[in-house]
């Protein structure tokens, strides 16, 4: 073995041991990678750089940019809503419908923002139906990674795997190509997992929830003349009745009903006092439908009625305070609060540290603005964002965490977000653009109609992937300039001689999925896809089946928690164990690897 391939592997190896250790960042760790491989001569200074021009490192930027246009737009709360209809099937048919249509979506969509979605709604659904939610949770990430799987946006990964094989001068995937064998493995996935789902382990929703119950804020909101929920019953409206908002008393006309029934209808200037979380209530604020109060209802009247470099300087956001001992907001009210100086803040809301004395019940007996705040409370404030900092002076408070201030979206503004995703999929399925030329396309369309602002791009994208991609592809090209690849390929070869093209295929899938099950799938993909490439001109078969194999088993990680960004986020919920992912997420992995195997050799 000459000095520059061992290098190469050598490198390759102390990647590995950093990804799995996790010792350092991965955007990190890839720059690290680019600096050693420039240092060492493996690649020429241009070659090391050439991760932040590939084409897929550009797509995936632009996808991820139409990700944050759909998401500010309402599109992805859209499908939120219809999403949360599916709670009308029958228990048995929950699972396998939850697992299509996220597969479904994330085709298209990112599919770590797919499942963001549904951990809210399922943990909403588990409450109300009394089922546990580690049922659907492991389903809907494994059905995710599946339907990523099936387009060629889809998914980073196929992208990468994609653009690293038309380099090397094989022929360049088709958008649907390969969606057929795609629609497979999510057929046999959803089979599997609505079986296998009866053995996953029973969650409490009590422990979910916290002691008590106690863990969400109580707001007073006043209902607006324009709210589209007047006339109906409490029973009627999502946000009175789902487990995020529960509604503790309604005051009309000086009059209070505590714990009002759910056939109570609701009125004009109806004052609500509920206890939700906050992404419900910025949701419900983001309509114009309600105010939190008269005098904060001015104070936005009047920033809306200011140039628009006063508006942008003057932008509001949620901000929340741990009060801590020796402040001087203890033992004051809401109401006390609300005519203080807080530095421009104005508290919206509060959530009572939690307690034996901090019951539903008690909170019921009070007024919210006469609740007093003590330390342990956390205080729910508006303010505007560049008066953020000025909060720090305020003495003995902690300012824990930020929320967006969400800007109601039209009908038309939705529409036009949707129609270009749907033309940015028309223009690359057909042939028309490149799926770069098509996203590029997209985000222009975005940024033309005010869709976006670079300013919440540059905030919202997860710019670690792109530093990831763009720093691990060098890393590819370092293989194919020192002829690791070749060596790699024809000592395999070698060792697999007299085997079948079949024997071939099913090792290399196998090896492929036991890497991504370690490390990132993109960074899999950028090791094996060279590999791959030379296997498959050493046994002078055809190409393509030897990409998808990369591709799929790349993305196939099914058998532990770290693999996959979407497993990490359930397995952050602390309802599953590792070996949860082994055993089922392993039966999973054999089972598809059998069939991949058995379709990929047909094309042999």
């Amino acid at each position: 073995m000459e000095l520059p391939i061992l290098l190469v592997f050598l490198i390759i190896g102390a990647t590995i041991i950093l990804f799995v250790t996790e010792f350092f960042p991965i955007d990190k760790i890839a720059l690290f990678v680019v600096v050693s491989l420039l240092l060492l001569g493996l690649t020429t200074p241009e070659e090391a750089i050439s991760g932040f021009s590939n084409a897929a490192t550009i797509t995936i930027l632009s996808l991820m940019i139409l990700a944050v246009g759909l998401e500010e737009n309402g599109v992805i709360q859209w499908l939120t809503d219809g999403i949360r209809k599916l709670k009308l099937l029958p228990l048995i048919l929950i699972t396998p419908a939850f697992m299509i249509v996220s597969a479904g979506i994330s085709a298209f969509i990112s599919t770590t923002a797919v499942v963001i979605i549904f951990i809210k709604i399922v943990s909403q659904l588990a409450e109300k139906y009394n089922f546990s939610s580690s049922k659907l949770l492991m389903p809907i990430s494994f059905a995710g990674i599946l339907g990523g799987s099936c387009t060629l946006m889809g998914t980073s990964t196929n992208l990468i795997v994609n653009s690293l094989a038309k380099e090397a001068g094989a022929e360049s995937l088709g958008f649907f190509e390969f969606s057929f064998i795609g629609l497979a493995f999510v057929l046999v996935g959803v089979i599997f997992m609505t079986i296998a789902s009866r053995f996953l382990p029973k969650d409490k929703s009590k422990d979910l929830q916290g002691d008590y119950g106690i863990d969400k804020y109580v707001f007073s909101i006043k209902v607006k003349p324009e709210a589209s929920f007047i006339g109906k019953k409490i029973a009627d409206i999502d946000f009175l009745t789902n487990q995020n908002g529960h509604i503790l008393k309604l005051i009309r006309d000086r009059q209070v009903i505590n714990a009002p029934g759910k056939y109570v209808t609701i009125q004009e200037d109806d004052e609500l006092i509920l206890l939700s979380e906050i992404s419900e209530i910025t949701d419900l604020s983001a309509t114009n439908e309600i105010s939190f109060n008269e005098k904060q209802e001015e104070n936005n009247a009047k920033n809306d009625n200011e140039d628009q470099q006063q508006s942008e300087n003057k932008k509001l956001t949620y901000v929340e305070l741990l009060i801590l001992p020796g402040s001087e907001m203890i033992g004051k009210t809401i109401k006390n609060l609300r005519n203080m100086s807080l530095q421009g803040a104005f508290p919206i809301a509060i959530n009572k540290r939690k307690n034996i004395r901090n019951t539903q019940e008690r909170l019921l007996r009070k007024n919210v603005e006469n609740i007093r705040v003590k330390p342990g409370d956390r205080l729910l404030v508006e303010t505007q964002t560049t008066a953020i900092s000025r909060l720090n002076s305020i003495q003995n408070i902690a300012i824990l965490n930020e929320h967006d201030y969400k800007i109601g979206k039209t009908t038309l503004q939705k529409s036009i977000a949707l129609i270009i995703l749907l033309g940015v999929i028309g223009l690359a399925a057909s042939g028309v653009l490149s799926i770069l030329g098509a996203s590029l396309t997209g985000v222009a369309a975005m940024l033309l109609t005010n869709s976006i602002s670079l300013e919440n791009v540059y905030h919202k994208i997860n710019w670690q992937i792109i530093f990831l991609l763009a720093g691990m592809i060098p890393l590819g090209v370092a293989m194919t300039n020192t002829g690791a690849d070749t060596w790699l390929s024809e000592n395999l070869l070698t060792l697999l001689d007299g085997q079948t093209p079949t024997v071939v295929i099913a090792l290399l899938f196998g090896f492929t999925m036991l890497i991504s099950g370690t490390i990132s799938n993109n960074a899999t993909a950028i090791i094996m896809t060279p590999v791959a490439l030379s296997l498959a001109a050493g046994l002078s078969l055809p190409v393509k089946p030897f990409i998808l194999a990369v591709m799929f088993a790349a993305n196939f990680s099914f058998f532990t928690p770290v693999g996959y960004q979407t497993n990490t986020l359930i397995y952050g919920t602390g309802i599953y164990k590792f070996k949860h992912f082994l055993i089922i997420g392993g039966m999973l992995s054999i089972i598809l690897w059998i069939l991949a195997t058995f379709i990929l050799s047909t094309m042999l």
